[in-house]
């Protein structure tokens, strides 16, 4: 009989499980969307909102009951769960669940005759409730200024809590939302026995106890130590109060270090109402963004860019540099590895701002990136006919506030020349304008993709190594999302970051967080020692069916031209923050991919 591993996404606006064979060939896929399916909790898009706070939550119960329904689905599908032997997941980053102190015996002695949620969901049912708050705080969720405040001075500064937990305070992190949670509801924390992240939650559910917390999950929390290896106990001091550290450390739990852990068998539940064997292996849940980079054998250097509504760039890399303005999480499965994260609010829809601009101002197609693309691709990188003598075209372009750099919404444009910026077309500037050096719309089609491109090289391009005989930049370059489509987008983004392998479009459907944690079910199961996940990955991993390559990435000369560009670039950011810079923590903070 074939083994087969079961892989899970809970998201947002929906749960997704997944099963594949030994070989990684998907056989079965199910999901629960929350809206249309559990509408009764009252949720939109997912989540209840409470305005007046700037609070975001979901309800703890919708979660269980979806577990139940997807796994029904699977079953109408077909799926013999008697086949699965090791199951993983992937949870949104950053929410949290409070579990209360019946919670592990509840766990631990489920009825299969009964549904999750009546056991674990419904304590006016049961006489018991596993949980010491109903809901779970979303990572959209922007009630914690003041906690955030607190994180980013309690060692000193923002930049000094970046290098010890990989980011500074965020409104999302765990260790705000604890430290809120406890003084919201100082009777509800002392009430609570542990704390969850969504992930180690599902893998609870699973395991029949409360999972730790998974070693690349944890760092979403600005209270784990990255280097060190420990939970940081200033961090842990002010989160925890006068509770004291050792009450929060018993709360949240040891952390492995080994992300390819089995936890331990599945509970006995799944086994009588579900079919499983006994002997199937619960392993690590991380987080979705981690699970996304394990959807395929991303080796160190390559990198992920997710072209969506925001951009988001993920990549593996041996180097920890942290900074304020982006994200070091430890890898979810591969010891001595990181990974770097960026964030942005503006992509696709800064894009097609001009993109419409270009298709009014021409007579184009609306909608059409036909206009945009030729306009982009037919200009001379950096606006430079002659670059011995023309000036660089530099631009910003954020139709919503930034978070990199931190920024209100605004439109720059500048010339560079000789260490010295020149603006042209000043913020505002609409339509036409004839001025040659900067003609408006058309030299923006190109210039905001090298705007985009060139924030992802500044800040990555010290985490890159050689490559051959070629110099520091990526390996390969996996463009995802909506924008992956377009050849131009590509292009540029080849030309600006190189690629020494190139530029590769990569195709697995809205699967990525659910495959990626059925892949590291199997590796937990079937590894060979020290086997390392993209060694095991890549023996099974067919990568003609999700990987095209779209163009060349590193251009002799046109690759360096750009890294010339980058002072300048960094001079044009900086000109921004002094007109337009966010005093505090952006009130969104939004983070990772679109969820």
């Amino acid at each position: 009989m074939a083994e087969q591993f079961l892989g899970f996404d809970l998201s947002t606006q929906q749960l997704k499980g997944i099963i594949v064979k030994s070989d990684l060939k998907l056989v079965h896929e199910a999901k629960v969307d929350f809206d249309a399916d559990l509408a009764k909790y009252g949720i939109e898009k997912g989540v209840l909102t409470n305005p007046s706070e700037g609070e975001v939550f979901a309800p703890v119960a919708m979660f269980l009951e979806a577990i139940d329904l997807v796994l029904q689905r699977l079953k109408e599908q077909g799926a013999d769960f008697s086949q699965v032997q090791g199951i993983s997941g992937a949870g949104m980053q950053h929410g949290t669940v409070f579990w209360s102190k019946d919670a592990e015996g509840i766990l631990g002695a489920l009825d299969g005759g009964k549904t999750l949620l009546e056991q674990l969901g419904e304590p006016e049912k049961s006489g018991k409730g596993a949980f010491s708050h109903p809901f779970s705080p979303n990572w959209q969720d922007a009630s914690t200024q003041e906690q955030c405040e607190k994180f980013d001075a309690r060692l000193g500064t923002p930049e000094i809590l970046a290098e010890a937990t990989g980011s500074k305070a965020h409104h999302r992190f765990s260790g705000p939302q604890i430290l809120r949670f406890h003084q919201k509801y100082p009777e509800a924390y002392k009430a609570t026995a542990r704390i969850s992240l969504v992930s180690s939650f599902l893998a609870s559910v699973f395991l029949g106890k409360v999972a730790p917390i998974d070693i690349s999950d944890v760092c979403g929390a600005n209270l784990w130590d990255i280097k060190a290896g420990r939970w940081n106990e200033d961090c842990l001091a002010l989160a925890a109060g006068e509770e004291g550290i050792e009450n929060l450390k018993s709360k949240l739990g040891d952390v492995p270090e080994d992300g390819g852990k089995s936890f331990g068998t599945i509970s006995p539940y799944f086994v009588q109402r579900h079919g499983f064997p006994a002997t199937a292996q619960v392993i690590a849940f991380t987080g979705d963004n981690p699970s996304t980079i394990l959807a395929l054998p991303l080796r160190s250097s390559d990198a992920i860019v997710s072209l969506g509504t925001s951009t988001t760039f993920l990549m593996s890399t041996p180097q920890y540099k942290p900074d304020p303005a982006y994200h070091f999480l430890n890898h979810p499965t591969t010891a001595g590895l990181y990974m770097f994260m960026l964030c942005y609010k503006n992509g696709g829809l800064a894009r097609e701002r001009i993109r419409d601009a270009i298709n009014e101002h021409s007579s184009g197609t609306p909608k059409s990136w036909d206009l945009f693309n030729e306009t982009a691709l037919n200009t001379p990188a950096l606006g430079q006919n002659k670059p011995e003598s023309d000036p660089m075209r530099l631009g910003l372009y954020f139709p919503r506030p930034e978070i990199v750099p931190n920024v209100k919404e605004g439109t720059w444009r500048f010339l560079y020349k000789n260490d010295t910026l020149s603006p042209i077309a000043p913020e505002g500037a609409q339509g036409k304008t004839e001025d040659s050096s900067w003609p408006i719309p058309t030299a923006d089609a190109r210039a905001i993709l090298e705007s985009q491109f060139l924030s992802l090289r500044l800040r990555s391009e010290s985490l890159v190594a050689p490559q051959g005989d070629l110099p520091p930049q990526p390996r390969r370059i996996y463009m995802v999302g909506g924008g992956a489509a377009n050849s131009a987008i590509a292009d540029l983004a080849g030309q600006v970051l190189g690629g020494s392998e190139g530029v590769f479009k990569l195709d697995i459907g809205g699967n990525a967080c659910a495959l990626g944690a059925a892949y590291k079910a199997a590796w937990g199961v079937q590894r060979k020692g020290n086997e390392k996940f993209e060694d095991f990955l890549e023996k099974r991993w067919v990568e003609k069916d999700f990987v095209k390559k779209v163009c060349e990435g590193y251009r002799k000369g046109v690759w360096e031209r750009y890294g010339e560009a980058l002072k300048g670039f960094d001079q044009v950011e900086k000109r921004a923050i002094e007109e337009k810079g966010e005093g505090k923590l952006d009130k969104e903070n939004a983070g990772g991919r679109v969820r």
